[in-house]
């Protein structure tokens, strides 16, 4: 094993030390117990022992490497200094939300599908369960920290946290911590016992410390951003690099959000037109709104459209990629406990063990009030040809340091996801003319994104400014737009990341096709994209690069 090789595995060693919940939701054996410290002298030891292994990473001359080991030289340095950025933001005192990017949530969302396959991984998982309130507990404590310092969250998804939990406690026979089928008799009884005496007192405990202690120092609706906070602007930077891996500005992401609106409003004169005989974009966004053609009867409708849709890209995937990952891609419902205050879809990688298959979930809640013109598209950006084969394929190459194969880059992970989208169109997925509105629309959502996520962080926007330029210049409903406006709020920066990734790929796909001509060969190109693992852009742009010089010689 290489030096690089090595630092990069006591790295990942220190990662999983660190939060072992991760570990053991990809099946790695042995499991580890337990459940992330968020107190602020664990992070601050966590800290200083990255700052170690980027100063020895640093010291490694690249000029003198292998270049697959110049590659995880500069992932480890850029993970290694994103986890920093992180850490500096103090994200854990305000970052209050039912969605999953809290720390009370997740533990609802990720530890239900932790896989419990034998009594080793039982034992390991109560340790886990039992570790709940000490957790909680310095999640609160986080949270009072923020306030002592006006580091505060938003009013209005602490009110929604409560309610989340509200409804976690409302239903302990539908406990999403019940989920994993027991591996012995002894496992499902100190299981209940755990959640009755011990989890569920404890999210009470953290809900009313919400209520009473939190909620009255919230941000209002006009000053949602992390503009608004102590050094919010330097905060906001830091996130944005962290999320794009790259050194763009809000102005410059702002402006290109816009252009690309701009652009959209063509398209979707040129395909309404074709639908619904007109092509004033306004009023195609008000048919794709309002036609109740266009909504769900039923769950299994949605359901069985998302599974129809993946079935199609399987089978023609085989004509654009040479590596096709080995397990197809399940689908299931977002659990009811979790289905209110999450996203329309998402997708969970399998386990390294094989245990789990990759899943896309949808979100059946409200089903009737879902728009199916968008089914397709979200399918391909999250299972297949998107998030299934990028991350399945990442977890397969073995002979890839484990950084490379977990790499966590945001720009890469969903501007892959965001390409797939096109992807789809010249692959001919799509179903017709309505499905291609679909792709448009939520094109027009990551365009969106560019601007009201700098708008909210970076220029000061508020709540209903950022839901009214979304009503605008797209044509997601207002429930859909309220959601996708308060999850920008709870995780500032992530949105950026899917236009800015994309724009990307497709950069360095033409650039490549230019140079190669009749040699371009769009198979190999995506095996490239897909066999190096996560990659920052600016590292992904010189592996291209490699590549195409390698093909012209």
């Amino acid at each position: 094993m290489t030096a690089v090789a090595s630092l990069a595995d006591e790295y990942m060693d220190l990662l999983f030390d660190a939060d072992p919940v991760w570990p053991a939701m990809l099946g790695f054996k042995p499991p580890r117990s337990g459940l992330e410290e968020l107190s602020e002298e664990a992070e601050q030891r966590h800290r200083r022992a990255l700052r170690e292994i980027i100063g020895r990473a640093e010291a490694l001359d690249p000029s003198g490497l292998e270049p697959q080991d110049r590659i995880t030289r500069d992932v480890l340095l850029a993970s290694a200094r994103a986890r920093v950025e992180q850490i500096d933001a103090r994200l854990v005192e305000f970052t209050v939300s039912p969605m999953f990017v809290a720390p009370a949530s997740m533990l609802l969302t990720i530890l239900p599908m932790v896989p419990v396959s034998d009594s080793a991984q039982g034992a390991a998982h109560l340790d886990r369960l039992a570790a709940i309130p000490a957790y909680l507990e310095q999640v609160a404590q986080r949270h009072r920290t923020g306030v002592a310092s006006g580091r505060v969250p938003v009013a209005r998804l602490v009110r929604a946290s409560v309610e989340h939990v509200d409804r976690y406690l409302a239903e302990p026979d539908a406990d999403p911590l019940l989920r994993q089928e027991p591996p012995d008799e002894h496992f499902a009884e100190r299981r209940a016992a755990l959640l009755r005496d011990t989890v569920r007192p404890a999210f009470a405990a953290y809900r009313d410390v919400l209520e009473r202690e939190i909620l009255p120092h919230g941000r209002p609706d006009e000053r949602p951003g992390v503009c608004h906070l102590p050094g919010g602007d330097a905060l906001y930077a830091a996130l944005a690099r962290v999320h794009t891996t790259t050194d763009r500005g809000p102005d410059d992401l702002h402006a290109t959000g816009l252009a690309l609106i701009e652009q959209l409003a063509r398209e979707y004169a040129e395909i309404g037109g074709r639908v619904f005989g007109t092509s004033d974009v306004p009023e195609i966004f008000r048919r794709l709104r309002t036609d109740p053609a266009l909504r769900w009867k039923d769950a299994d409708e949605l359901l069985d459209t998302a599974r129809a849709a993946i079935t199609r890209a399987e089978a023609a995937a085989p004509e654009w990629f040479g590596r096709i990952p080995e397990q197809s891609c399940a689908v299931e419902p977002v659990p009811p406990a979790e289905a209110p205050g999450t996203v329309a879809a998402y997708y969970l990688m399998p386990s390294a063990d094989g245990s789990r298959q990759g899943t896309y979930f949808a979100n059946t809640y409200q089903v009737t009030e879902r728009l199916r013109h968008t089914a397709e598209v979200t399918a391909f950006h999250e299972a297949v040809p998107g998030h299934h084969f990028q991350l399945s394929t990442a977890l397969g190459l073995t002979d890839l340091p484990l950084l490379r194969r977990l790499g966590d880059f945001n720009a890469y992970a969903e501007g892959w996801g965001l390409y797939s989208e096109r992807l789809a169109q010249e692959m001919g997925l799509y179903s017709g003319d309505v499905s291609l509105l679909g792709m448009l629309s939520l094109d027009s959502t990551r365009a969106g994104r560019l601007v009201v996520d700098t708008g909210l962080h970076a220029k000061g926007w508020t709540r209903q400014q950022a839901i009214d330029f979304l009503l605008e210049h797209t044509p997601m409903t207002e429930t859909e737009i309220v959601a996708e406006v308060d999850r920008y709020i709870a995780y500032p920066g992530q949105a950026l990341s899917y236009m800015v990734g994309r724009l990307e790929i497709q950069r360095l796909r033409a650039e490549a096709e230019r140079a190669l001509g009749d040699r371009f060969d769009i198979k190999a190109f995506h095996d490239l994209v897909l066999g190096s693992g996560a990659l920052p852009m600016s590292v992904l742009a010189d592996a291209v690069a490699d590549w195409v010089s390698a093909r012209l010689r």
